[in-house]
């Protein structure tokens, strides 16, 4: 199916129609812009937070628009749909990379799911690159707490019970040190219900 676009601005490419839906990409394209404005002075903390909040639950080019439409002469033009694949996120800076390995390690002390759920509640509103392995993270750890459920109603779950533990654990681990290195991981075998 065809898409649409309105017509651009001179040397902005095609504007993407306010009612198509945005992508990971598309708001945290937004929340650099709005952390740039934070840096420069432009904005406050509070109206910082309260535009990030905004940016991060947007669902529509139309919810995005006014969170930057008065620190620019123009919108800022978003990348124009449809795109093959969201690029991963990078981490802005150290901070990112160990809050990004925060959310696969803080399994390993006990706090299963809530870990994660905590990072991604807390450093994922600001920061797109823990927001990302927090989710990946919190979605694999969901799956493992459905198959833990589940399988041991069949003879042979009761004996794969431990072993996707202990690939939990092994996983967790190396989700943490690929965020330290600032790479993408995806757990495998995930079913992804947190978007």
């Amino acid at each position: 199916m065809a898409t649409s676009f309105s017509p651009a601005a001179p040397g902005r490419g095609p504007v993407p129609p306010a009612h198509l839906r945005v992508g990971d990409a598309d708001r945290e394209q937004v929340v650099e812009h709005v952390k740039l404005a934070y840096a420069e002075g432009r904005l406050d903390k509070d109206e910082m937070d309260l535009r990030l909040d905004h940016a991060m639950t947007a669902q529509t080019h139309a919810d995005l628009a006014p969170v930057m439409a008065d620190l620019y002469n123009r919108v800022p033009t978003l990348t124009a749909y449809p795109k093959p694949h969201d690029e991963p996120a990078r981490a802005a800076d150290g901070t990112d990379r160990v809050a990004g390995a925060a959310a696969h390690l803080i399994t390993l002390t006990g706090l299963f799911v809530v870990g994660p759920l905590i990072m991604l509640l807390t450093a994922g509103r600001t920061s797109p690159y823990v927001r990302r392995h927090a989710m990946e993270a919190l979605n694999f750890h969901l799956t493992v707490f459905g198959a833990t459920i589940l399988l041991p109603f069949t003879i042979v779950g009761v004996v794969l019970v431990p072993i996707c533990w202990v690939l939990g654990i092994v996983l967790s681990i190396v989700g943490g040190v690929s965020a330290l290195a600032d790479g993408d991981f995806r757990y495998p075998l995930t079913v992804r219900l947190i978007k």
